[in-house]
């Protein structure tokens, strides 16, 4: 046993704790922890929140399940449109069959967090783990995860992580640095970002690799050439079609993903504006179809099914109770060199 706590209650260490020993720490019946910890329902909901949140705080892991004698895992996106989701599914889908698991696919319709209905029917078909893409859950759907022993990691995380959560991601900041150098050293000054929405954090990198170039290359940044986007075709059209309306307009445009690059293009047509002799383009993801749009769209390549099948790796390591070699997980970006870029056409 570990020292007692300030309330005079001994605390065992972490790994000793049982469900005998949660009963005490939350001053309930073993029947009622057992209840709560196999999602059965004959638990009031504040005795419920009140048990998780004591398994939550003193770290009681149940038994896991072994991948091999699961069924799926639980892959959780914030929006199931666009290519982005089809390229992550590869790589979790190629790692649950190496496990002989389905993958279970649901999205939280553009929320941040996924409702209560898509949590209860987690709960009721307990995964193997449960991997949220550019998603958050909340703490009390955390706790209620981690009461029931399903793994959780996250990919592409929309914000801050507390220390707990284990997270596959790319260098955003860097993709953005190397996209906004690569039109500085074609010549062109004028270059416009067109970013994700503000609470994205991959957004707020790949904005700060932005700024960092123009500002190591002595560049002024100018306000007036930074839009706010949604990761959307119909925000790289909207916003190019006013930036290219500017009395001073950029010579080229770096569009924080490749959703709102092929908005650009459709804006740079209706201006009349060929790519890359009147404007280049630059775009975020690297998705397939970028080698055959009209011109090839240079862009940034993140490895997208490589995240899905790094993350489906960490959650079935946790699942099994092993520790994984790193809990924060980046993996590299790269330049892809296209047709969509050339120096400006005053140069």
């Amino acid at each position: 046993m570990a020292p007692d706590s300030d309330d005079g209650v001994p605390r065992p260490a972490r790994s000793e704790l049982t469900i005998a020993d949660v009963a005490r720490l939350a001053g309930v019946s073993v029947p009622t922890v057992s209840k709560v910890v196999n999602g059965r329902p004959e638990v009031g909901a504040e005795t419920r929140a009140h048990v998780e949140r004591v398994i939550h705080e003193n770290g009681y892991r149940r038994l896991r399940r072994s991948p091999k004698a699961g069924t799926a895992l639980e892959l959780v996106f914030h929006d199931l449109a666009g290519l982005y989701p089809i390229e992550i599914m590869k790589g979790v889908e190629r790692i649950a069959g190496e496990h002989n698991l389905g993958v279970m696919v649901s999205d939280s319709q553009g929320r941040h967090a996924p409702g209560r209905v898509w949590m209860d029917r987690v709960l009721a078909r307990p995964p193997v783990g449960v991997i949220a893409v550019f998603s958050e859950l909340s703490r009390e759907q955390r706790a209620q995860l981690s009461a029931r022993g399903i793994a959780l990691i996250v990919v592409d995380p929309a914000g801050a992580l507390d220390d707990d959560i284990p997270s596959v991601g790319t260098t955003n900041w860097l993709g953005g640095l190397s996209a906004t150098r690569h039109l500085i050293e074609r010549g062109h000054r004028r270059i416009a970002a067109i970013t994700g929405p503000p609470w994205a954090l991959s957004s707020r990198a790949r904005l700060d690799g932005y700024r960092t170039a123009l500002d190591t290359a002595g560049i002024p940044v100018d306000p007036a050439l930074i839009r706010e986007g949604a990761f959307e075709i119909a925000d790289g059209l909207a916003h190019a079609t006013d930036l290219l309306g500017l009395a001073d307009p950029p010579s080229a445009i770096f569009a924080l993903n490749d959703n709102m690059a092929v908005g650009v293009y459709q804006a740079a047509s209706l201006a009349g504006r060929r790519i890359p002799d009147d404007l280049s383009v630059v775009g975020f993801d690297d998705y397939p179809v970028d080698q055959w749009l009209a011109p090839p769209l240079t862009t940034v390549h993140q490895p997208l099914a490589e995240m899905g099948a790094a993350a489906a790796r960490i959650v079935v390591k946790l699942a099994q109770d092993e520790r994984p070699e790193a809990s924060r997980l980046e993996l590299s970006t790269s330049l892809v060199v296209r047709a969509s870029t050339g120096p400006p056409a005053t140069q």
